[in-house]
C-alpha cells in the first residue's frame, strides 16, 4: 500500500473584488452575499485534477513557479484542506513543517506553546511531558523557556516552532521550504535530524525551489503548473524539463553524474 494516493483531487478558492471605494458595511455584504452584484466573484482553481501516488519510505519533489499550487497540494496532503472533488488518502501520522510557529500565542510561554503545538501536532498530553525535554534542549531555549514567546528573537521562535514538529516522529513528513531554520549551527543540527529521517525510510515530500536540494533529497519530482501537474517522473529529468522552460542553463552535468552509477529512479 502506498503512503500517499492522490486520485483527481482539486481545490478551489472563492475570489471577490471588493470596490475601492466600498464602506464596511458594502464590503462585509458582498463577503456575505458575493452574488449580488454581479461579475463581484470568480474562482481560482489552486489544484486542477491532480493524480500521483508516493510510495512508503521514498522521497517526492514538488517544483513550479510561485503561485503554481504546490502549497495547497501540501496542505491538502496534510488535512488542513479537503480536496472539492477527488481524494487525498494519507496513511500514517503526517507532521507538516509548512508555516513554523503559526497559532503560538505571544503572551504564553515558549513551554506553553510547546504543550499547545504538540497537541496540534496529535501528540498525547502524556508523549508531550516525556518529549518536552528534549525538544527545549533541541531548540536551546532552556534558559527562555519559561518566559513569553513575544520576547523572543524571530530565530528563537522558530528553533522552538521547528523542534516541536521534528518531535512528532511522523509516518509522512512534509516540508514547505523548510529543512533548516536558525543560525548555521542551529541549521546543522536541523540536516542531522532530517537525515535520520531520510535513514529510517520515512516518506517524505519537499516543496522546493532550490534545484540542488531537489536532486539530492527526492527520487521523483512533480513538476506543478497554473494548478495542474505539468511533469512528473525521475527527479533528474523532471528538474531539467523545468529549467529548460525557464530558459535556466541545462543541468546536464549534474544529471550525468547522478546517473552514472545506475539506472534512473522509475516514473511515480
Amino acid at each position: 500500500m502506498d503512503a500517499i494516493v492522490v486520485e483527481r483531487a482539486s481545490k478551489r478558492f472563492r475570489v471577490i473584488a471588493i470596490p475601492k471605494h466600498a464602506t464596511i458595511k458594502e464590503a462585509m455584504l458582498q463577503f456575505q452575499f458575493p452574488g449580488h452584484k454581479r461579475g463581484n466573484e470568480h474562482f481560482v482553481k489552486a489544484v486542477d485534477d491532480v493524480s500521483f501516488s508516493v510510495p512508503h519510505g521514498s522521497r517526492l519533489g514538488i517544483i513550479g513557479k510561485n503561485g503554481s499550487g504546490k502549497t495547497t497540494l501540501l496542505r491538502l496532503l496534510a488535512r488542513m484542506y479537503l480536496p472539492d472533488s477527488g481524494s487525498v488518502r494519507v496513511s500514517g501520522d503526517v507532521a507538516p513543517l509548512l508555516s513554523l510557529g503559526v497559532g503560538f500565542h505571544p503572551d504564553m510561554t515558549g513551554r506553553e506553546n510547546l504543550k499547545i503545538n504538540g497537541l496540534v501536532l496529535g501528540l498525547s498530553p502524556r508523549r508531550i511531558e516525556k518529549l518536552a525535554d528534549d525538544i527545549i534542549d533541541f531548540a536551546e531555549l532552556r534558559d527562555f523557556i519559561d518566559v513569553p514567546v513575544r520576547t523572543y528573537s524571530s530565530g528563537m521562535y522558530m528553533r522552538l516552532a521547528y523542534s516541536v514538529a521534528v518531535s512528532v516522529d511522523p509516518d509522512v513528513l512534509l516540508l514547505d521550504e523548510i529543512l533548516a531554520v536558525g543560525d548555521e549551527a542551529f541549521a546543522a543540527k536541523c540536516f542531522a535530524r532530517m537525515n535520520e529521517f531520510k535513514e529510517r525510510r520515512k516518506t517524505i515530500v519537499l516543496v522546493s525551489h532550490d534545484p540542488e536540494t531537489v536532486l539530492s533529497w527526492c527520487e521523483n519530482v512533480i513538476w506543478m503548473d497554473r494548478g495542474a501537474v505539468r511533469l512528473q517522473g525521475p527527479a533528474a529529468r523532471v528538474v531539467e524539463a523545468y529549467h529548460r522552460d525557464l530558459h535556466i542553463p541545462s543541468l546536464e552535468p549534474v544529471i550525468a553524474s547522478r546517473e552514472s552509477d545506475g539506472a534512473p529512479p522509475t516514473f511515480i
